[in-house]
């Protein structure tokens, strides 16, 4: 008893789904238009009149879209009809199959009827065929028809073929679409006649055909085009109107269709609590809404009533202004509210919900739950992403009674501050973040700001993203300190002022490095010829001024060049972990070598070392004197990635495994353009260096290393060039200078 009250009680609460939107009645007969709405069949064919289309409404007296809903007029089992044979869709092709009936080919362009759907307010083409095209909801009316059962609209169901007074009906039939008593059923089915084989079904007023028939072909429909979004008979398959659209057979669809409203509707049932506290909030937000509202025209009633009567015409329209506002968002929080009703169990698209899913024709169920499932989606994406409609603050109406009078007919509300502008030029990720941005030119002033910023390859977790926020950010720039390395991170920002709070700028989104960050300072007391190499006073940029070898080299072309590589190194050295570091290459230096290097190996390499010859001379390997000699399988001291004239040199290996050749093949290496910012990343414990993009991150090259020693930073300069190591983002590492045989703190 207490689930029939239930169900009862269920039936009640969503009769707001089962009323026609043209005569706010229950449907009758209705019909599916394509933008997935639904429509009675008499109300689409007035409004159709109404339109101007004669002739496109199909007969009152006949079902436009079953060949069984008119079983007078057809025989049974023309309904019940085999499937045409392939040999039959062939002559069918061949004798020109696919154009519209009546219509010879090449003929003008039929008359295309536009139907305006009163749910969506929007237009939607109904073909030349009108309502004759569309299908019927059997689904849905085998849901009004219960929820009448239900509640007991009408009354009882009359026998029809009773002498005065009729009977009760019992039975009804189908096929010959009459409801009987008891007695009148037997006799009008009499034993062996063709009658006695009717199917006897519950009395009801509204009777349908038993399956979904296409409209175009009269045949069952037995599979669901994708494309087209449209249930399809055999005979549609074959027609070029579906030539190349994937089509799959109904079962797939009603199965793939049943689990997912399933996996929707499981959603919401089990959030009860979820959906309850959203609506204390929705009618919290309401009341706090109508008060606000309430307690904003007020002062601004005080204050227009002070300025006299110049201000009384302005005080009309201010007032007006803020009850337009408050209507408005009264509208939309009234809507959300009511939406958010209707999830409760058992109420409104809820209860409608379930018994769409007691639907046991397949046909029939993905034709209706086709646009139940996208409302079930959107309400499900509306409960994950909760947010109330509209504010229920009103400080934007305040008025600024500060202007001087000259003013007072521009008086108006306050604006709250535009979306900031992401100023992506000087926003990157470092050792920290830097986030920086600019208002529009005509935007109001913000007091201060609010940072949101969040990691997107975090793991998932249920319910809505979590933003972390920075409040009331002064100035145009935030730093946010302690990124997680390897991570992406998407961040936004909005301004507020005495209005309240603006737009959020549009996402960006930084890629954090793949290792913590190593600050050092350039070290210029290794290698040869200091007097080229001119170093920064922060020691932090170097440049390799060639002098006067150089012009000796070009003048002695023809006969050989001597060219000498000055090195400088960082003055810290890694024994441990992983380290990142990026710097940026001048674009305009010749030959610049960037990478790292055994401190041992490095000193003892360049320190006095002779003049090389030719700039063809490569410094990385360290197989120059002859260690691949000694031991073919030892790792290379150095590892360096080759920069010059714009170009970063790959090498073989680099160049293979992107896929890159030359025009020797893999084997000679190729080059890729120099990013701005190169990234170094050193992995100690694994003995592998790689070499990235600093800007988006992507590899260039990665290569073994030994690291049986101290490892630390390393500049080759062959001929001019320029070297500026990235600047860290927080606080600057302490520098030690010697002055006079004193350490001091620079």
């Amino acid at each position: 008893m207490a689930a029939k009250r239930g169900t009862k009680t269920s039936m009640k609460n969503m009769e707001k789904e089962l009323l026609c939107p043209v005569c706010q009645e229950m449907y009758k007969q209705p019909l599916v238009l394509p933008c997935t709405h639904n429509v009675c069949q008499a109300c689409a064919r007035e409004v159709l009149g109404q339109q101007g289309y004669v002739g496109h409404g199909g007969d009152p007296s006949s079902e436009p879209t079953s060949p069984a809903s008119t079983p007078s007029t057809r025989s049974p089992r023309l309904s019940r009809r085999t499937l045409p044979k392939p040999d039959r869709l062939d002559r069918l092709l061949k004798s020109g199959f696919g154009t519209y009936p009546g219509r010879k080919r090449g003929a003008l362009q039929p008359q295309v009827i536009t139907f305006p759907c009163p749910a969506c307010q929007g237009d939607v083409e109904l073909g030349e065929r009108g309502l004759a095209g569309l299908f019927r909801n059997l689904t849905l009316e085998r849901v009004v028809e219960r929820y009448r059962q239900s509640v007991s609209v009408g009354g009882a169901i009359l026998c029809q073929l009773c002498k005065p007074p009729p009977l009760e009906a019992t039975k009804g039939c189908t096929e010959c679409r009459a409801t009987f008593c008891n007695e009148c059923f037997k006799l009008f089915h009499p034993w062996g006649t063709q009658k006695a084989q009717h199917e006897p079904t519950l009395p009801t007023l509204s009777f349908r055909p038993k399956g979904l028939m296409c409209p175009d072909h009269k045949e069952e429909v037995t599979h669901y085009c994708k494309t087209c979004q449209r249930l399809v008979c055999q005979l549609c398959r074959v027609r070029r109107t579906h030539s190349g659209h994937k089509i799959t057979p109904v079962l797939s669809a009603y199965q793939a269709l049943k689990d997912k409203l399933t996996k929707s509707l499981t959603y919401i049932l089990g959030n009860q609590d979820t959906v309850q506290t959203q609506i204390c909030e929705l009618e919290e937000t309401v009341r706090h809404t109508e008060v606000s509202g309430q307690q904003a025209k007020e002062e601004v009633s005080q204050l227009v009533r002070g300025l006299g009567a110049v201000l009384e015409e302005k005080r009309t329209s201010l007032l007006q202004a803020i009850e337009e506002c408050q209507q408005e968002r009264l509208a939309r929080l009234s809507a959300q509210l009511q939406e958010h009703r209707s999830l409760l169990d058992g109420s409104g698209l809820v209860g409608y919900a379930q018994e769409v899913l007691k639907e046991t024709d397949q046909p029939c169920f993905v034709q209706a739950a086709k646009q139940l499932h996208n409302r079930i989606a959107r309400a499900t994406e509306a409960l994950q992403m909760f947010r109330p409609a509209a504010s229920s603050s009103f400080r934007h109406c305040q008025l600024d009674v500060g202007r001087e009078m000259k003013l007072l007919t521009e008086l108006n509300f306050l604006r709250v501050p535009e979306a900031p502008v992401i100023d992506t030029q000087r926003t990157f990720a470092y050792d920290q973040i830097f986030l920086c941005w600019r208002l529009p030119p005509h935007s109001p002033p913000a007091w201060h700001y609010t940072v949101e910023f969040r990691r997107t390859d975090a793991p998932a977790q249920p319910g809505p993203a979590r933003w972390q926020r920075r409040e009331e950010v002064r100035g145009t720039s935030a730093l946010l300190e302690n990124p997680d390395t390897g991570s992406v991170y998407v961040l936004r920002v909005r301004g507020c002022n005495k209005a309240g709070y603006g737009e959020y700028s549009e996402d960006v989104h930084l890629h954090t490095p793949p290792a913590p960050v190593l600050h050092f300072f350039l070290d210029g007391r290794w290698g040869t010829s200091r007097e080229r190499l001119a170093i920064s006073k922060d020691q932090r940029a170097v440049r390799s001024v060639p002098g006067l070898p150089l012009l000796l080299a070009a003048e002695r072309l023809l006969t050989g060049c001597h060219l000498s590589v000055d090195v400088v190194l960082g003055d810290v050295a890694v024994t441990q972990g992983r380290s990142y570091w990026a710097c940026a290459v001048d674009p305009a230096s010749y030959l610049v070598k960037v990478g790292v290097g055994l401190e041992s190996k490095l000193q003892e390499s360049f320190q006095g070392a002779p003049d090389v010859i030719s700039p063809r001379y490569d410094p990385d390997s360290g197989h120059d004197s002859g260690a691949e000699d000694a031991t073919v399988e030892a790792l290379p001291p150095f590892a360096f990635l080759t920069v010059g004239m714009g170009k970063v040199l790959l090498g073989p290996a680099a160049s293979a495994h992107a896929g890159l050749t030359g025009r020797d093949g893999p084997a000679a290496g190729c080059t890729v353009p120099l990013p701005p910012r190169l990234g170094i990343c050193l992995d100690y414990e694994r003995g592998r260096v790689s070499f990235l993009d600093a800007v988006s991150f992507r590899g260039l090259l990665e290569c073994p290393l030994d690291c049986s020693g101290p490892v630390c930073p390393a500049f080759c300069f062959i001929g001019g060039g320029a070297v500026q190591l990235q600047e860290p983002v927080g606080t600057k590492p302490e520098r030690k200078v010697t002055i006079g045989g004193f350490a001091k703190l620079d």
